[in-house]
């Protein structure tokens, strides 16, 4: 008689099964279901996954779940990685020569000092919601992190699982519903016009006088001032052309290297007479340093500011002596500051927010506007007043 073959299964057909184990002489009872995810393409036979559960309804819940993913075309075979070798895959996959250095460097150090040693052994397929969450309150709380910190650490992890759901490693991102501690802004502290006075004649003769000065005037960040060359300098037309930083790896004993922007794209600012004529007294002054520094000068990148001997010059230096300055004036003043006190000069002059966020370099004129909402307002109420003024000398005052 022949033999009825039988009808090949569909994908996600399972049963379940009763069964025992015998452990340390006691008989332990649980329940296991087989599911067919598909069919080997080179033998024809099927694939199947295996559940099991201390109840049948546990067993046949998530068996339910599994046939429905395979009949949606949505199930993804759980990674056998574990979080930690899937973060060094990412780094030197995605990461590695796509990133700036300092921001590959910066990742590399989130994983390895922050991600890693806490969650690094757990299987990526298992990583959950409060075991992320775990990991940032305990940087809060015992590590003594700000939460501005734990918010940069969970980028990083939050970009790297994303990446394991855009090729299939996981289905979603665990790290998509934690909750992150609150982010405060510090308060905009500029100067104001007597300490910008008294700041200027401070640093008159100062060796960084010239770095001081272009900042304050120019609102540029301190690597864009550092990172300056003078081929994008226009002294013709009173233009700086703004396209690269210096940065310091966060290697151990990195080095400095000039890097694209913060935002990665360039600008052409527009600067003041006064602030093109520090820059033509410190072209003067780095001629006369070239003189006496002789054969050991080599200033390769053609930067404005440099040390005696044509090198960059270091962030900790710079801002170092700024902090000297300051202190003798009885000032806490961030070099920071500096930007600070252009954007609020400028707004206050009457640029409106569009040009202080393209002279700064800002993603949007929303993220300008967060920033100085304290100074729009003042010029708000001045507005109000202007107005005002206005109204009671068109009435006569009979309103």
């Amino acid at each position: 008689m022949a033999r009825r073959k039988m009808a090949r299964a569909a994908n996600g057909a399972g049963s379940i099964r009763k069964k025992s184990q015998i452990k340390n002489g006691k008989t332990y009872t649980y329940y296991e279901g087989r599911c067919t995810i598909g069919y080997d393409p080179l033998t024809g036979k099927q694939i199947q996954k295996t559940i099991t559960g201390k109840t049948e309804r546990e067993v046949q819940q998530k068996l339910s779940k599994m046939q429905m993913d395979v009949d949606e075309g949505a199930y993804i075979e759980p990674s056998k990685q574990t979080l930690g070798e899937w973060l060094d895959m990412w780094l030197e996959t995605y990461v590695a020569g796509s990133a700036k250095p300092y921001t590959e460097d910066s990742y590399r150090a989130v994983c390895e000092n922050h991600i890693k040693p806490l969650l690094g052994n757990i299987k990526l397929a298992a990583l959950s919601v409060p075991q992320i969450q775990q990991l940032y309150n305990k940087l809060v709380r015992e590590k003594g992190l700000s939460a501005k910190t734990v918010k940069n650490i969970h980028g990083v992890l939050h970009r790297a699982l994303n990446k394991a759901v855009q090729i299939g490693g996981i289905r979603h991102n665990p790290a998509d519903a934690c909750e992150l501690p609150k982010v405060y802004q510090k308060e905009i502290v500029p100067l104001e016009e007597p300490q910008i006075t008294a700041f200027l004649k401070a640093i008159r003769g100062h060796k960084y006088e010239h770095i001081y000065q272009v900042t304050l005037f120019t609102g540029l960040r301190q690597g864009e001032v550092l990172g300056l060359t003078w081929d994008c300098v226009d002294f013709e037309h009173y233009t700086l052309y703004i396209n690269k930083q210096l940065q310091k790896s966060k290697k151990a004993g990195g080095a400095y290297q000039l890097v694209p922007t913060k935002n990665g794209k360039a600008r052409l600012l527009t600067v003041a007479p006064s602030a093109m004529a520090v820059l033509r007294r410190q072209k003067s002054q780095q001629a006369q340093m070239q003189l006496l520094a002789g054969p050991v000068w080599e200033n390769k990148d053609n930067l404005v500011f440099t040390n005696e001997q044509g090198g960059h010059l270091t962030h900790v230096t710079v801002y170092k002596n700024f902090k000297t300055i300051v202190h003798s004036l009885g000032l806490d003043t961030r070099f920071h500051d500096l930007r600070h006190t252009y954007a609020v000069s400028a707004l206050e002059s009457g640029d409106t927010i569009k040009t202080v966020q393209d002279n700064l370099g800002h993603a949007s004129a929303a993220f300008t506007l967060n920033i100085y909402s304290h100074t729009t307002q003042k010029m708000r109420r001045e507005s109000a007043d202007r107005m005002e003024s206005f109204i009671k000398s068109v009435s006569g005052g009979h309103l």
